[in-house]
């Protein structure tokens, strides 16, 4: 297993050190892997805790924007700097488990052998550890997404994913397309699978979303989606032989 691990950040100082102790335990296996931190225009001490991180974690790549630009921008960035041609992402505020990684690389790995382009193996956190009204939202955002695009993934707001390097720089990129990546890489000629994955509760830190906040940005966003959908061409590509 070759891979980057893109964690991005705002505002995470407390959860940065144990979520990375936990990625270096995780990639213990691995024959190269890298940790790529995207400190995403933070105003709390995330910087100094990452500086110091880079002294003790030899693995460890930090890169800064110096204003928020979002989780999707934060991702993208991440994910040019990486090295290694498969990505695993995670939210930063310890709510995925790096556990889950190499059994993600593993069924990745299994599957592409039957199933043609298989880009992506996408968490689902199937039992969560949120407020029930989140988890209300979460379900009824997850359904009306689903039915409209068509994208058989039960939960894209996973931040825990593993896909290829070279295969997410050549989706579209908008703000908030990781919300989308499944319909995105299905419209391309892709294919994604869900395997569950361990949801623990946040200990430290606030979220950085609002429930108004999530739907107004998802509809604005998932009309766009639909927008590319419908224009999406894929052809039959055949050799011609003398």
């Amino acid at each position: 297993m070759k891979i980057s691990v893109v964690v991005p950040v705002h505002n995470e100082a407390d959860n940065i050190v144990p979520l990375i102790e936990e990625i270096v335990s995780a990639m213990s296996q691995a024959k190269a892997y890298e940790i790529i931190y995207v400190d995403d225009g933070s105003n709390d001490q995330t910087t100094a805790v990452l500086k110091q991180a880079l002294q003790d974690f030899k693995a460890l790549k930090v890169i800064r924007h110096e204003q928020s630009c979002g989780q999707s921008t934060a991702i993208h960035t991440g994910v040019k700097a990486a090295n290694y041609p498969w990505i695993a992402t995670l939210d930063g505020d310890g709510q995925n488990d790096p556990a889950d990684i190499p059994r993600l690389y593993e069924v990745l790995t299994r599957e592409r052998e039957t199933i043609d382009n298989l880009w992506m193996v996408a968490g689902w956190r199937n039992k969560r550890h949120d407020s029930a009204w989140r988890l209300f939202s979460s379900k009824l955002a997850n359904g009306v997404r689903a039915r409209l695009l068509g994208d058989n993934t039960p939960d894209t707001g996973c931040g825990l994913k593993v896909f290829s390097r070279d295969r997410f720089l050549g989706l579209p990129y908008f703000d908030h397309m990781h919300r989308f990546l499944p319909a995105l890489i299905l419209r391309s000629g892709g294919q994604v699978i869900s395997e569950p994955v361990n949801h623990r509760s946040r200990t430290s830190g606030q979220s950085k979303y609002g429930t108004l906040d999530r739907l107004w940005a998802g509809i604005i966003d998932l009309s766009g989606v639909i927008w590319l959908q419908n224009r999406a061409k894929l052809p039959v590509i055949k050799e011609v032989e003398e």
